[in-house]
């Protein structure tokens, strides 16, 4: 039994197939390029994701010798808090993907503070607001991307973290999931129940 694992890095990916035992039997790693288009924003093109992906998981299937086929499980792990919304049916971002170590959401941040959400968003994400994570990330993709607030509503768009999209992508849109390890990093999700908070969706 072999496994293909996937880490989505920053500024790579590597692919590892191991065996039952955990050892490894190949690996690839392919590098993709960060964008800075203005002071304090960094961001990603998922098609470099896509691209980088894909040949590391070659090297990887070719220095172990195996068939993708032939591989019992596909896990993944990522860089978390890097945010990205994308169409559903065409599996399109609809922009560039916001990295974690983006602060363009540090105002919002400041608005959060001033309207008392520090103590609520703490107890119940463990967090504190800070545009190191997620939410305040996918508040300002659908203030500022055109149409995206109305396509988000009408259920046409996906939000997800990096492991999110390429678990779409992988799938060819039918699954969209993440685990409770990359929600918990995304602002919006409940600790203590181990559910997403309708209020801090809201």
């Amino acid at each position: 039994m072999s496994i293909l694992s996937i880490d989505a890095g920053t500024t790579g990916v590597t692919a590892l197939v191991v065996d039952e035992a955990g050892r490894a039997l190949g690996k690839g790693y392919r590098e993709f390029p960060q964008a800075f288009p203005r002071p304090g924003w960094v961001e990603h093109d998922p098609g470099h994701w896509r691209s980088a992906t894909l040949g590391a998981c070659r090297e990887a299937c070719a220095a172990a010798a195996i068939e993708p086929g032939r591989l019992a499980a596909i896990g993944i792990t990522n860089q978390r808090e890097t945010t990205v919304l994308w169409d559903r049916t065409t599996l399109r971002p609809v922009h560039p993907a916001i990295v974690w170590q983006d602060r363009r959401t540090a105002p919002l941040c400041d608005v959060l503070r001033e309207e008392g959400w520090e103590a609520a968003v703490h107890q119940r994400t463990g967090l504190v607001i800070d545009p190191y994570f997620s939410a305040t990330k996918v508040a300002w993709l659908l203030e500022n991307v055109p149409g995206a607030r109305e396509d988000a509503e009408a259920g046409r768009l996906a939000f997800g973290t990096v492991d999110s999209y390429l678990l779409a992508w992988l799938t060819g849109g039918a699954v969209h999931a993440t685990d409770r390890t990359n929600a918990s990093r995304t602002m919006l999700f409940d600790i203590s129940r181990l559910a997403w908070d309708d209020e801090l969706l809201d």
